[in-house]
């Protein structure tokens, strides 16, 4: 019997579908929204693109951008996600729900400071970043030790960019120098303790919107 140690793992981590608070540059954090015409076209583009990645397992952030898209292409690929409050995203406290280019021009230093190192300089009355790292943390401890090889994992910006630094061993100062759009797909591979990042955001399957 092959134990789940010497079999490499494939992680494929998506962010969510457009919602209509990213349509409207909402800062959004723990707020919900649904997702846009827009957005159930780009989850349907995502699931055609990973059919044929063997996945055996979609889990998915509760609030309802990352449920959304998970259940469509979920729906694509007869998977039920399984929810994970581990997955939220971050609290961005008393800024959620304002206009993100409106604060930035309100609050640029703070703003510009809290992107280069949140760890250092953390906004106010966000959740704590300790915390933040602990669940993120926990998840992915807990997706390594699991018997499946191809894993579907639907979350939000920050928690997939954390997910991926505590993968490769960059700490949390680097949560925002990893971009990921809507839809965008990023994959890792991990065998025992060495991971590698086979593509960061990859987003050809969103060229037929263009064409």
């Amino acid at each position: 019997m092959i134990t789940h140690l010497a079999v490499m793992k494939r992680l494929f981590l998506v962010r969510h579908a457009q919602s209509e608070y990213n349509e409207k540059g909402i800062f959004q954090g723990r707020l919900d929204s649904d997702l846009t015409p827009l957005g159930f076209v780009q989850a349907r583009l995502t699931a055609k693109e990973l059919s044929d990645k063997n996945v055996q397992v979609i889990y998915t952030s509760p609030q309802r951008r990352a449920y959304k898209t998970a259940l469509t292409i979920g729906d694509i690929l007869h998977l039920e996600p399984i929810v994970d409050e581990r997955l939220r995203e971050m609290s961005f406290g008393e800024y959620e729900g304002r206009h993100f280019w409106s604060m930035l021009e309100e609050n640029r230093e703070l703003f510009l400071n809290w992107l280069a190192n949140p760890l250092k300089n953390p906004l106010p009355t966000q959740e704590s970043m300790k915390e933040f790292e602990s669940r993120v943390r926990s998840f992915l401890e807990d997706i390594k030790e699991n018997p499946y090889e191809n894993i579907l994992i639907v979350a939000h910006g920050g928690t997939l960019h954390a997910l991926i630094c505590l993968s490769v061993g960059l700490g949390l100062e680097n949560l925002w120098n990893i971009h990921m759009d809507n839809a965008g797909i990023t994959e890792l591979c991990i065998n025992k303790d060495r991971v590698r990042i086979t593509c960061l955001n990859r987003l050809c399957h969103m060229k037929k919107l263009t064409v």
